[in-house]
């Protein structure tokens, strides 16, 4: 078989402030735009990488989710309990500089950790924890 990920899912609970930093911080391209229903579903991608994605989607729009699971979401989501993704990159301390000066909300420094990898993490604007480590 021949398998890849494409797209991966997190939710935003504010388009703007999203692209603001997937673009602006991370530099994502914005690959789609899509409003539905008062609501906007945004696809971002790192440059270079088409066939990879990130969907940030509204919460608790997903068939079948009642409101007391849209409520939980909401309140997760709050402390930054709900979601997050993996990322990498060949230049950590470049990356962390960037991020950093873009007054996201870091939550680790650069730290070698004791399972072999090297990585920082931030939180984006829903709360979403993003860990980014160093591509060796």
């Amino acid at each position: 078989m021949d398998i890849s990920i494409y797209s991966s899912f997190l939710p935003q609970d504010d388009p703007e402030a999203a692209i603001a930093f997937y673009r602006d911080t991370l530099g994502f391209e914005v690959r789609q735009d899509v409003g539905y229903g008062g609501k906007r579903w945004i696809t971002v991608g790192p440059a270079g990488q088409p066939g990879t994605s990130i969907v940030l989607h509204p919460p608790g729009v997903d068939p079948g989710i009642t409101d007391d699971e849209r409520r939980t979401i909401l309140e997760m989501m709050a402390k930054g309990t709900y979601a997050g993704i993996l990322l990498a990159t060949p230049d950590l301390d470049g990356t962390f500089d960037r991020v950093q000066a873009s007054d996201a909300d870091v939550v680790q420094e650069p730290t070698d950790q004791p399972y072999g990898v090297r990585d920082f993490a931030v939180r984006d604007p829903a709360g979403n924890l993003i860990r980014i480590q160093e591509r060796r």
